[in-house]
């Protein structure tokens, strides 16, 4: 379990603290006793190569896969078997590495369908769907059928509509891949002022390094499931065991 922090004379668990998370699919460990805690208002980056279970410790984590063993807290709560919509509930929310947005409903439904999380007055959501669509930039398309949107549009919809449910913990799945430079540049200012306006806590899962290594303020990486490194960005990055699991021995004959 991670440290506690104290706060003058209060003791304070961390936002997300994994202990030990196990996951198989039958022979296959997909994650190994992976711990590791996400403190209030944090950004962290979690990486790894293909296959290093990064998206199954997403799934296990927002409650739409159960771990083996270990065990997952939210602000102190224990979320390990809990269902996703309970887990959201509690202020956890997600985008997907495969865009999942309702393409036949427009831009601002898809918004206002994550702030019915929170209330059961669609006015009331309908605003702050309205607030998020001016954030995120997609208000001049508020009006589109969600289908219509370009890749980097639909993957700020999924933002928006993640961030509609008021989280306190945003897990973002490779918000940035397949995007142009411009796009990828774009995204970034915007997980950045997520985090500074919204006082929002956010793990990225992102394979460009460019991009990872200097949003995070942490960064954990797996392989092969396991938890390999956890410290610093900079530290990270001269990391042996990482250099050679993740970025390759080429990379580390030119650094």
């Amino acid at each position: 379990m991670a440290p506690l922090v104290r706060l003058g004379r209060l003791t304070v668990p961390p936002l997300l603290d994994l202990a030990s998370v196990t996951k198989r699919f039958g022979g296959l460990v997909a994650n190994k006793d992976v711990s590791f805690a996400i403190e209030e208002h944090d950004i962290v980056g979690l990486i790894g190569p293909n296959g290093a279970g990064k998206t199954t410790l997403f799934n296990c984590i927002t409650g739409f896969m159960h771990p083996e063993e270990g065990r997952i807290r939210f602000a102190g709560v224990d979320i390990t078997q809990a269902r996703p919509e309970r887990i959201c509930g509690h202020g956890v929310a997600r985008t997907w590495q495969l865009v999942r947005t309702f393409g036949r409903m427009t831009v601002m439904e898809n918004i206002i369908s994550g702030a019915l999380k929170r209330t059961n007055r669609v006015r009331e959501a309908r605003i702050r769907a309205a607030r998020l669509l001016e954030f995120t930039g997609l208000a001049a398309r508020a009006e589109l059928p969600a289908a219509n949107l370009t890749l980097a549009d639909k993957k700020r919809l999924e933002i928006a509509r993640a961030l509609a449910t008021e989280p306190r913990l945003l897990l973002l799945d490779e918000a940035m891949s397949g995007l142009t430079p411009a796009e990828t540049a774009d995204a970034v200012t915007l997980v950045r002022r997520i985090h500074a306006e919204l006082r929002v806590a956010i793990c990225v899962v992102e394979h460009v390094m460019e991009v990872v290594m200097p949003l995070s303020r942490r960064v954990v990486v797996l392989e092969y499931g396991q938890k390999i490194a956890d410290g610093p960005p900079e530290e990270i990055a001269r990391n042996e065991q990482v250099i050679t699991a993740y970025l390759g021995e080429r990379r580390r004959g030119r650094a």
